[in-house]
């Protein structure tokens, strides 16, 4: 008989969400510097421009990440985004197989950390484990249970 969650129980949905939450809010960065010239300043770009759509997912995506909500399908679409950024944007531009060459290291990197997010989910801070922590059975059951 178990009678203490174990170190990694306690911690990896912890630092799953503070993952999260760093990876957000830097991707949030990039859209605002696409979008509002902030915090340094490249843009404002065109908005029905690649940048400007690339822009507008990486504030929005971003945003939703860090609150941590629908992270799996928003993680999964950003995925994808970077992978496109990837391949249209950086491969040309040196050896497809050394991504530091061609400045495309972090649109890997975020690429793999995204299809990560959108396997695993947020972590036990994010607003999608609020919403399914309310709808579980258990919660319906004691909520119907006479007072």
């Amino acid at each position: 008989m178990k009678l203490s969650p174990s170190f990694t129980e306690v911690w990896v949905p912890r630092v799953l969400s503070v993952l999260r939450i760093v990876s957000a809010y830097m991707f949030m960065l990039h859209g605002t510097q696409k979008l509002l010239g902030f915090p340094a300043g490249r843009g404002p770009v065109e908005l029905m421009s690649l940048a400007g759509v690339a822009g507008m997912l990486e504030l929005v995506g971003g945003l939703l990440l860090l609150i941590g909500l629908f992270t799996r399908p928003v993680a999964f679409l950003l995925s994808g985004e970077m992978a496109f950024a990837y391949f249209i944007s950086h491969a040309p531009r040196g050896n497809p197989l050394m991504p530091i060459t061609n400045g495309g290291d972090l649109a890997v990197e975020w690429c793999f950390v995204f299809l990560f997010l959108a396997v695993v989910g947020g972590g036990q801070w994010a607003l999608d484990a609020v919403i399914r922590h309310r709808r579980s059975p258990t919660n319906q059951s004691l909520a119907r249970a006479p007072t």
